[in-house]
């Protein structure tokens, strides 16, 4: 038989509208599993849930950059030169990364210096 790693039941008893606001709690942590969000919250008093959308969006300039970077490489290092648009378009991809992890970056440092 297969141990348990954790073997010690917990019982809890709510009401209905208790129930009913731990549910709706877990929805917006973005938890499923009421025994993870449960154990979450009365080992460290909180759950955390963030947003990764911006980040998505980072990321995905960012491969845009290292692209546009990677083809004026080759273009560089094949025809012995770079073209003025094309460093042109490298510094507006790397300014268009910048501003929204500036603004990223702000509103983490808003929600930790909380």
């Amino acid at each position: 038989m297969k141990k348990r790693r954790r073997p010690v039941h917990l019982h809890v008893m709510v009401s209905e509208e208790e129930l009913a606001l731990i549910r709706e709690r877990m929805a917006e942590a973005g938890i499923r599993n009421m025994g993870a969000y449960v154990r979450k919250m009365a080992l460290n008093g909180y759950v955390l849930h963030v947003d990764l959308s911006p980040v998505r969006e980072l990321v995905s300039l960012q491969r845009r950059c290292s692209n546009n970077l990677n083809q004026v490489a080759v273009t560089a290092n094949t025809y012995g030169g770079i073209y003025p648009d094309d460093i042109k378009r490298l510094q507006q991809d790397y300014a268009d990364l910048w501003e929204p992890l500036s603004e990223l970056l702000k509103k983490l440092s808003e929600i930790v210096g909380s």
